[in-house]
């Protein structure tokens, strides 16, 4: 048989097909159990095949949000109950393939709850002679026949809900709006699991899926989503995944390592299952091989339905901590970024003892939404409306309101116009009286320097003066900073004290100061620093 490579990577602004590495067609010739069968290697290696022995997904019904399925593929007869197209661009009931990848939901499907085929010619068998009978109890038959694929819940229901992910929506409805119209459909549809085989490069999610998650989550509805591919841009998990409550699903190569391009990392992911050398069911009956953990997830949305019809009566919450706490652990601590809790174990979630929980082990998102939104979540009853975030009372510090600009009709009025005078009138003002205050001042300096230039005698000739310096000059006045005596006609005369300065020291006007800056004292250790802290983001 010949496999030819197709593999086509996606652009989304939000959300992207989680599917990573080749994707080989099958040719057109029906396949048989050798082609298609014998490349399940999961059946075995996750221990599904013994887990049927327990359960095989009876009567439980899995809403799978992708690209739509095709519900005539000869392994998926009987097995799709219902549908919905939330794109606006699909069928009515979901079964037409649509987005970039219109076969990537067929996939899904096939490996969830395929149920095989009968080879249209049967296969001679060889007579024998009549054995004894055999006291054994018989193993149940699993599937519709030897050939196609056999997904992990073959009798579990499926509810098919399209939406149009990787490209942009030719009906223009975004994806914000389509998951969680999704989500609450299949809630009311009843669907006990939920697979999302899709993702986004981003860890956050829109605050508009809140209501349908806590809604999925107050009706006691298993999600099982995958955790993203590094092929196609995801190094850490993504939303859905990333949402508290959801069992997020890391990839794995068919050594039961985690696969560098069919996986991703992030301390949200839950469990790892296999994701390379997958096979599943194309859209018009045909075969693929294509590996990503959007094939990893629908094995685990699988034995979450095969646990569910075995203990109909446990809770989501029961479900997904028996799913990971049986699981066999893997890498550095658990839970770890890479693994998870560990390797999925089907049959040891179906029988081991594994004590009751009475909350989700990996968290809650009505719990988150009253945390990080500020609001509290009313749980809603079943087929009720989604749950809403009721606010809280308004904080006691009000924002302050931004100016207003004045319309263009307000601009002609008195007011402006006085305010803009009134503002100039007063800035002259203020300016009229610095200029008063100023002269007075400086004539009132002239004054007393004149008076002390003077001194209280007046005389003509050279003055003489004898201090701690000797000066000569004409006029009176101080020849030192000591009490000096002045002559003036051969009386002496006492002169005013002064500090000398080059010049006429009787200069109307002139203000001694000292001409030099005042010594700086003792260093401060750091007068400019400021306490700072670097944050690394």
């Amino acid at each position: 048989m010949q496999l030819a490579p197709r593999l086509r990577r996606t652009a989304a602004a939000l959300m992207t097909i989680v599917v990573a590495g080749s994707l080989a067609v099958v040719g057109a010739t029906p396949a048989s159990a050798d082609d298609i069968r014998n490349r399940e290697y999961w059946l075995e290696q996750s221990g599904i095949v013994k887990a049927w022995d327990v359960s095989q997904g009876e009567g439980v019904k899995i809403a799978i949000i992708d690209s739509g399925i095709d519900a005539d593929h000869k392994d998926l007869k009987g097995a799709v109950v219902g549908g919905i197209d939330m794109s606006g661009s699909g069928d009515d009931d979901g079964t037409k393939g649509i987005g970039a990848e219109p076969e990537h939901g067929t996939l899904v499907a096939t490996m969830l709850a395929g149920r095989g085929h009968a080879a249209s010619t049967p296969t001679p068998t060889a007579t024998s002679k009549a054995t004894p009978k055999s006291t054994a109890k018989p193993k149940p038959v699993v599937g519709a026949g030897p050939d196609g694929v056999i997904g992990v819940a073959p009798k579990a229901e499926l509810l098919s809900i399209s939406v149009w992910l990787g490209s942009e929506n030719p009906s223009g409805k975004n994806i914000d709006d389509q998951i969680p119209s999704a989500v609450t459909w299949a809630v009311d549809q009843g669907a006990k699991v939920i697979n999302m085989s899709l993702g986004s490069t981003s860890t956050a999610w829109p605050q508009s899926w809140d209501d349908a998650f806590a809604y999925a989550e107050a009706n006691d509805v298993v999600i099982v989503a995958a955790a993203g591919n590094r092929k196609t841009g995801s190094e850490q998990v993504g939303a859905p995944a990333t949402i508290p409550g959801i069992l997020a699903v890391g990839g794995l190569g068919k050594d039961g390592t985690a696969s560098v391009d069919s996986s991703s990392q992030g301390i949200s992911i839950g469990v790892s299952a296999p994701a390379e050398d997958l096979a599943g069911g194309l859209p018009n009956g045909g075969y693929a091989s294509w590996s990503g953990s959007s094939g990893a997830a629908p094995i685990v949305s699988g034995v979450a339905a095969l646990i569910r019809a075995k203990y109909p009566d446990m809770s989501a919450a029961q479900v997904i901590n028996r799913i990971i706490s049986t699981a066999k652990p893997k890498g550095g601590g658990v839970p770890n970024a890479i693994y998870g809790y560990g390797v999925l174990d089907a049959e040891a979630a179906l029988t081991k003892d594994v004590p009751e929980v009475t909350e989700n082990p990996l968290g809650s998102i009505s719990e988150w939404i009253r945390v990080h939104r500020r609001g509290a979540v009313v749980p809603p009853t079943k087929n009720g409306a989604p749950a809403t975030i009721v606010p809280q009372p308004k904080p006691t510090l009000t924002d302050v309101s931004p100016p207003v600009a004045l319309k263009a009709a307000q601009l002609d009025s008195a007011l402006p116009r006085g305010l803009v005078l009134g503002a100039g009138g007063l800035l002259v003002l203020i300016l009229a009286l610095g200029s008063g205050h100023l002269l007075v001042t400086r004539r009132r300096v002239r004054a007393a320097d004149a008076l002390g230039a003077v001194g209280p005698g007046t005389g003509a000739g050279t003055a003489t003066g004898t201090g701690a310096g000797t000066g000569a000059g004409t006029g009176t006045g101080a020849a030192g900073p000591d009490a000096g005596k002045n002559t003036e006609s051969g009386v002496p005369q006492s002169g005013p004290v002064a500090a000398a300065e080059s010049g006429s020291a009787g200069e109307p006007g002139s203000k001694t100061e000292p001409n030099t800056e005042p010594k700086p004292g003792p260093a401060d250790p750091s007068p400019n620093m400021r306490q700072g802290h670097k944050h690394k983001h």
